[in-house]
């Protein structure tokens, strides 16, 4: 397969840059999926209507598998006892987990430009951009959404692995679902799977801690948001949803 390779240099156009400043919330305590969906596809509609502002959510979920709208059944062959749901973002099955940072993002693309392929590629520059605050070397493959590193030893067979995957979905030209990143969940969980329905022989997943990267959650979150900054425009701090449930409020 061709490889293609994209340096943390190569930003997208600067139409997915806006002037207004995004809601930059984190939630602590761990979200249920079905509560984080529940709260996305409401905030969504409000942005659409006018009523609420853009809003990047971070957060990790207790563990469990998702499958997008292209998951096939197969790719699912031992859920391990964790929760499985259908997700209208992309893509196919994943794992979320502790130790893996989520974001959604919650943006009006009718405002950043109308293009979700180019949409989808500034995530990825936002993703490597972050990766680079780590010297982590992120890189795009053709045909594979998501982030990699090339972890082939000289002389050695392929070996690359996926250490951030992106599904998103897009209605009314307003964006939600988002990014997962691995900074240090437990990597024997994705063995339940056919990750992002891709086996090729030398494929895998990887984390910043597996990389030799004893980083914390809050690095990772200010990497993060720096470089979305960079890439989408200002953020501003904004309170994380309380959701259904709740047992108090969350701390941001």
């Amino acid at each position: 397969m061709t490889t293609k390779t994209v340096r943390p240099s190569d930003h997208p156009p600067a139409l997915f840059r806006a002037d207004a400043a995004v809601g930059w919330a984190v939630s602590r305590a761990p979200v249920s999926y079905p509560a984080a969906t529940a709260f996305m596809e409401a905030r969504a509609a409000e942005i659409r209507a006018g009523a609420a502002g853009e809003l990047v959510w971070l957060l990790e979920h207790p563990p469990l598998f998702t499958g997008g709208t292209s998951a096939k059944p197969e790719d699912l062959f031992n859920p391990q006892g964790f929760p499985v749901f259908k997700s209208s973002r992309g893509g196919q099955y994943t794992y979320h987990g502790p130790g893996q940072r989520v974001a959604y993002a919650m943006l009006d693309l009718e405002r950043r430009g109308k293009d979700i392929r180019a949409f989808v590629n500034a995530l990825e520059t936002w993703l490597i951009d972050a990766l680079a605050v780590f010297n982590v070397k992120g890189e795009r493959r053709d045909g594979r959404v998501g982030v990699w590193v090339d972890r082939t030893r000289p002389g050695g067979a392929r070996r690359e692995d996926k250490i951030a995957a992106i599904g998103v979905r897009v209605r009314r030209w307003v964006s939600f679902h988002g990014i997962s990143l691995n900074v240090e969940p437990d990597l024997s969980h994705f063995g339940g799977i056919t990750p992002c329905g891709i086996n090729e022989p030398g494929l895998g997943v990887a984390s910043l801690v597996d990389l030799g990267l004893p980083v914390v959650m809050e690095e990772v979150d200010a990497a993060l948001k720096g470089a979305f900054e960079e890439v989408f425009g200002p953020t501003a701090p904004a309170a994380a949803p309380r959701l259904p449930g709740q047992s108090g409020p969350d701390r941001n």
